[in-house]
């Protein structure tokens, strides 16, 4: 209880110092718009136009609220539901391995939230649609803005606008916030739910520069130590020089990257016909691999941000790795998930904005089954690519090329 009223005043100082600052704001900017309102109106005309919100009416920002308004509600509803039968599938496990609250409540639900939100928003974009424009069809809101002769294209700009803010948050929270957070959502189920990582691989061949092969017969990843390592490094065809160690282990305190530490070590030189050995206990060097390059675990492409994801398929399709289409998959899945948001908008659009006698009722039904029947098709084009050979960016974008054509068809029905 008493860390409750420390988080409580904490977060009252926090508000009244924002409280603060804001009104420091509005006290210097107050003089400058003094001053613009003093100016004829012919001067502020052409800034007027550099405005974009200049170009949005009152029936826009009507439109906007609704949209964004709807969207929000039916998040916290579906993944309010969402969580009730997530702690009551886990809470024995939870409770077995003696899960603490915080961790719970901080390390896994704030993480769970935030990927499964992002994960479904196609179909929670699909569902405000239908059912806040179904609402104002029902009200005649939109037969009476066609009958001012407003056209149907017009009416689509606020719902584009909504869509775009949509798309742009889904792909920042996919791209950099939500793949931190699995990180530790992972960690938190190894330990808490026995959901256990791979932590080990062996034979591992990896080419680790150009005309440099490392070996290593068995791989710890808890220790970030390898066993029965060699290092192979050819020039034309020939092997120019051997490196051996029994042991090998990634130095994670060094602030250069690849910086391994071999001990137990022997180096074979070949110059002609002649062979040079050396050999001693421990020796530090640095070799073009990570730990994350020799053990592959499922689910390890949503652990990584879009930078991070672009980087990692660049350096193992230098190497001659085969193991990449499920990260260009994903990759390319995130751009594509985030499109889904106009074209679905337009769908809905296109189907709730006539007014019928059945209500919503039937477009939620139909929201409902084109939203999973996206989803679906997004797991499955991703499985062509890995199992198939499917090119991944075709792959990740069949979706949105088929509600494509079924949008424009929607489009072209819809009323004027």
């Amino acid at each position: 209880m008493s860390k409750i009223k420390s988080i409580w005043q904490m977060m009252k100082r926090w508000w009244q110092t924002m409280k603060r600052w804001w009104q420091r704001l509005v006290n210097m900017l107050r003089p400058f718009f003094k001053w613009l309102r003093s100016l004829p109106w012919y001067r502020l005309a052409p800034l007027k136009k550099l405005n974009p919100f200049h170009y949005l009416k009152r029936m826009d920002w009507y439109i906007i609220k609704k949209f964004i308004g709807t969207y929000i509600y039916s998040i916290l509803l579906i993944i309010s539901i969402s969580i009730v039968f997530d702690v009551n599938e886990n809470l024995a496990k939870f409770t077995n391995y003696h899960a603490p609250l915080r961790a719970i409540v901080f390390d896994y639900y704030a993480n769970f939230v935030p990927y499964f939100a992002n994960l479904f928003s196609p179909l929670f974009v699909f569902i405000a649609v239908i059912f806040f424009t179904s609402k104002l069809a029902g009200n005649s809101e939109i037969i009476a803005m066609l009958a001012c002769g407003m056209s149907f294209k017009r009416l689509l700009r606020p719902y584009i606008i909504s869509a775009a803010l949509i798309a742009l948050l889904n792909f920042y929270l996919g791209s950099y916030i939500i793949p931190k957070g699995t990180v530790v959502r992972h960690d938190f189920e190894s330990l808490y739910k026995n959901n256990k990582k791979n932590t080990s691989a062996s034979n591992i061949q990896l080419m680790v520069d150009k005309g440099v092969v490392a070996y290593i017969s068995q791989y710890d990843d808890i220790r970030k130590t390898g066993y029965g390592f060699a290092l192979y490094k050819f020039e034309n065809k020939k092997m120019v020089s051997q490196l051996n160690a029994s042991v090998i282990q990634y130095d994670t305190i060094s602030e250069e990257r690849y910086h391994w530490k071999a001990r137990n070590y022997k180096i074979r030189t070949l110059k002609g016909m002649r062979e040079q050995i050396t050999s001693g206990n421990e020796i530090d060097t640095l070799i073009q691999m990570e730990p994350m390059d020799l053990v592959f675990s499922g689910g390890q492409q949503e652990t990584f941000t879009s930078p991070e994801l672009k980087r990692y398929i660049s350096k193992q399709q230098e190497r001659g790795s085969s193991n990449v289409v499920q990260y260009e998959v994903e990759y390319h899945k995130r751009i594509a998930s985030s499109f889904a948001s106009f074209i679905l908008t337009i769908i809905g659009v296109s189907l709730s904005s006539r007014k019928r006698k059945g209500g919503m009722g039937l477009y939620l039904g139909i929201g409902l089954a084109l939203s999973f029947t996206y989803i679906l098709l997004q797991t499955i084009s991703a499985t062509f690519a890995i199992n198939a050979g499917t090119p991944s960016m075709l792959a990740a974008w069949i979706p949105n090329i088929l509600y494509a054509f079924i949008a424009y068809f929607c489009y072209r029905q819809a009323p004027n």
